[in-house]
């Protein structure tokens, strides 16, 4: 087992997905290099890109980091109980981008890696990852080619990983108090050690990889779609469950909060714009209706 080896590809990824949609947006990522204080509750250092008012991205953040910590929190270890106060040590990369365009959908990628010392003295470690689409008006094209590209990467680590990890996402992302899907899932995974280290790191490297080309040509055919202000006003409302989502549900937003992290780095997925409406429910007959009809249910894509 290698920590620094995932820790040299994590960076490694950061930077070719920042350069990657810095160039795309023509605007580059401020780069905010960080390191927690002596006497805090993690240990640790990180690294924080953003990009802000782009000509493509309202906002785009991409976060690195890799903390230790004398007790894991509680939402670490809900399948691991044998694991309660253990001390731990975190690595990983975050992004959510949020375009301007409404016809843009929002994108989600979390990989990440945890090891922790067990009552046994034994060190134990797990990996996690996947992506997600949320988008504000539906195109079926798009959605194939996300999940293609998902499925693409987990199949090498057997047939059985995409159906599950699919299923898993859509079980994950999903609004319990609005029953609600987010949005189109993708794929999702945690608590990975089938095949040991070398499998779960590869497999966290796969998924990794496929970001770019999962996600840039929807972005591309998407970006310099024309809208209304009707289709604004609808990408802000529907953000709003996004927030709620990552407030409410997120297991990566509670943990670093619990854990003592960065929270400037951890809220950075929130959108800078959205809004709420009382009881706000489209006709059917338009494409925000759609939407719901077609696109926040539960669908086997490929």
């Amino acid at each position: 087992m290698s920590i620094e080896k995932v820790r040299s590809y994590l960076l490694e990824l950061q930077d070719n997905i920042v350069a990657t949609f810095g160039s795309v947006d023509g605007c580059e990522f401020t780069k905010d290099k960080w390191k927690k204080r002596a006497g805090e509750p993690l240990q640790g250092d990180g690294l924080t890109c953003i990009l802000e008012s782009g000509d493509i991205f309202e906002r785009a953040g991409c976060g690195f980091s890799h903390v230790r910590g004398a007790k894991l929190p509680p939402t670490a270890t809900q399948h691991r109980p044998e694991l309660a106060g253990a001390p731990f040590e975190a690595l990983g990369v975050s992004l959510v981008f949020h375009p301007n365009n409404p016809y843009a959908p929002t994108v989600h990628l979390n990989v990440r890696m945890l090891a922790a010392v067990a009552p046994s003295g034994e060190t134990v470690f797990w990996f996690g990852g996947g992506m997600d689409l949320t988008p504000y008006y539906g195109f079926e094209e798009d959605a194939v080619h996300f999940h293609t590209m998902c499925k693409m990467a987990v199949t090498p680590f057997g047939a059985d990983k995409y159906p599950k990890f699919k299923t898993w996402c859509d079980e994950y992302f999903y609004l319990k108090h609005r029953k609600e899907q987010r949005g189109i899932g993708g794929i999702f995974v945690d608590d990975f050690t089938e095949g040991g280290f070398a499998n779960g790191f590869s497999l966290m490297q796969s998924i990794g990889n496929a970001f770019i080309p999962a996600y840039l040509p929807i972005l591309e055919k998407r970006c310099d779609a024309r809208f209304t202000q009707r289709e604004r006003d609808f990408q802000l409302y529907r953000r709003g469950r996004y927030v709620e989502f990552n407030l409410v549900w997120d297991r990566g937003t509670h943990f670093g909060l619990q854990s003592g992290g960065r929270t400037e780095s951890i809220l950075m997925s929130m959108p800078p714009m959205v809004s709420w409406a009382y009881k706000r429910k489209p006709r059917s007959d338009t494409p925000e209706g759609d939407l719901y009809k077609h696109y926040l249910v539960r669908r086997d894509w490929i």
